[in-house]
């Protein structure tokens, strides 16, 4: 594939500034000058968590928001982060408000992809039976307004390997659901990128590319919250990457970047937007850089 042909997602966290993940997180830029910033930058998607969009439909209304997508050329758009959605009790119905908002949205805005995930602060011994039930009925209520459902294999969480979660996802069996694979949680977890070929193709429904230093600095969460990097500025190989997920047959409509950094997002907004897309961009120049040259 050209990297003529390829579409990056800006996942929220790549543009949303200087707040906390691990802290109340509406972004201090609007989503139009995130939208518009991307645009210029050359990303084709944007990633939001729903808390965000409803503070900023609650400013400017839908109608406002839908046109902010429409007109920057945004065809790809992301909703984050629901996690819970199989448990019980007070999780559960805190987690069922956000997965109606969630699917209410991602209705009027045409949304691609719903990411998911096990709590961090869920450690009990999981129960992949019941998650993927609950996985499956979730993919059937994101069908309904076009969306897939990706869970993100994370090693902090008890969703921590290709195995683990492909007992969900191969369980479910839904035509809308699969694994989100994101190269910092491959490396961080110890999964070999070869061990990406035994995923099932149909499987795999999002990938997201960052990257950071050869060794963990603090606990993997702060490791992962705090100290990312941009692509080819870490240690970490991008564009083996990419060749494990098309070699493995990815064929998504778009690859996720997701910049999370203490550093990176203090930058000013056009730089994070332009620098992100252009280090991402350079992975898969750096891909077809690799591939052997027919001969004449």
């Amino acid at each position: 594939m050209s990297t003529f042909d390829i579409d990056l997602l800006a996942a929220y966290w790549t543009l949303a500034g200087d707040v906390d993940p691990l802290q109340p997180s509406i972004s201090p830029y609007s989503l139009q000058a995130r939208v518009e910033a991307a645009a210029r930058a050359g990303w084709r998607g944007i990633g939001v968590i729903h808390e965000d969009l409803v503070a900023t439909i609650d400013k400017v209304g839908a109608d406002t928001v839908k046109h902010i997508l429409e007109d920057n050329g945004i065809k790809h758009f992301e909703l984050e982060f629901l996690v819970d959605w199989y448990r019980d009790g007070p999780e559960r119905q805190a987690s069922d408000r956000a997965r109606r908002v969630i699917l209410e949205l991602g209705a009027k805005f045409g949304m691609k992809n719903v990411k998911i995930a096990a709590s961090v602060l869920d450690q009990r011994t999981p129960n992949f039976a019941r998650m993927a039930d609950e996985f499956a009925t979730l993919c059937q209520e994101a069908a309904e307004v076009g969306s897939n459902v990706s869970i993100e294999v994370m090693p902090f969480s008890i969703v921590k390997t290709l195995e683990d979660g492909l007992a969900i996802v191969q369980e479910a069996n839904q035509p809308n659901g699969g694994l989100l694979l994101d190269i910092w949680h491959m490396v961080r977890g110890g999964i070999d990128f070869s061990e990406i070929a035994k995923v099932p193709p149909q499987f795999i429904k999002a990938v997201e590319l960052d990257d950071a230093s050869s060794t963990v600095e603090g606990s993997l969460l702060e490791d992962t919250v705090f100290r990312r990097k941009l692509c080819g500025e870490g240690e970490f190989d991008c564009p083996g990457f990419i060749e494990a997920v098309q070699g493995a047959g990815f064929n998504g409509e778009w690859y996720g970047v997701e910049i999370i950094s203490t550093e990176y997002r203090k930058l000013p907004l056009q730089e994070m937007a332009t620098r992100s897309f252009d280090t991402t961009m350079q992975q898969f120049h750096n891909v077809e850089a690799r591939q052997p040259k027919a001969s004449a």
